[in-house]
């Protein structure tokens, strides 16, 4: 019998563009409805709760129901993380090729939520600040380690270490940025940062796609507390 790697069924779903369009919608952790998802690959209806069952028994998503209504979501972080990381992946001829960024590829580009952590220019570089303060030293496995300055610096902004619990895949761990070919912070730490500088009104999210801003009260605090200012973040083109 000739063997079929694991993936491979995978790969089969994602390589329609209907699906991946589907997929791409719920990278930000949200539930969307079958209608929503078909507008927004652009198929009808019935197409789109062909493709979501295929999807739901290839593992890739989840199904909530509320009442009549039936809610879908990614199955989890690890799915994301395989999108995100797949995002890197590209024809070497396309990667040639830079074509001028719209403004929502630039805001999407320099500050975004890769599901539920920060990503993005500024992911890359808070996660690379936290680095250079050794609050995370980079570990085997794709980890972080957090250091005991790293501990009190982050319930210093009501971020309790101790008191996260790891996944199977660690507390703390290195996430390649699809945009940046950089890690940032992933894991339940990424989750809790990104919760608390929401929280502090540092960030703010974009309810209509993964973008996030950063407000003026966020700039100062990453100037004092980081080092990172606004003028060394440009959003390239």
């Amino acid at each position: 019998m000739t063997y079929q790697p694991g993936f491979a069924a995978t790969a089969f779903l994602l390589a329609d563009h209907a699906r991946a369009a589907m997929l791409a919608a719920l990278l930000d952790g949200r539930a969307l409805p079958a209608g929503e998802l078909a507008r927004t690959a652009g198929v009808t209806a019935q197409t789109a709760s062909a493709h979501l069952a295929k999807m739901l028994a290839g593992g890739l998503l989840q199904v909530e129901t509320e009442g009549r209504h039936r809610y879908y979501r990614l199955a989890g972080a690890h799915v994301a993380s395989m999108l995100e990381g797949l995002s890197v992946i590209q024809p070497e001829t396309q990667a040639s090729r830079r074509p001028a960024l719209s403004p929502q590829a630039r805001e999407f580009r320099f500050c975004r939520r890769c599901y539920d952590h920060l990503a993005g220019q500024l992911g890359v570089a808070v996660t690379q600040a936290l680095q250079d303060r050794d609050y995370l030293l980079a570990a085997p496995d794709k980890q972080f380690d957090v250091t005991p300055g790293g501990a009190a610096w982050f319930s210093g902004i009501g971020v309790d270490v101790d008191g996260l619990a790891p996944t199977r895949r660690g507390l703390a761990r290195q996430c390649l940025d699809c945009t940046e070919r950089r890690h940032h912070l992933a894991g339940p730490l990424g989750v809790a940062l990104l919760a608390a500088m929401c929280e502090q009104q540092w960030l703010r999210r974009d309810a209509r796609s993964r973008a996030i801003k950063v407000t003026p009260r966020g700039w100062t605090w990453l100037d004092e507390q980081l080092g990172i200012q606004a003028p060394a973040l440009p959003l390239a083109a």
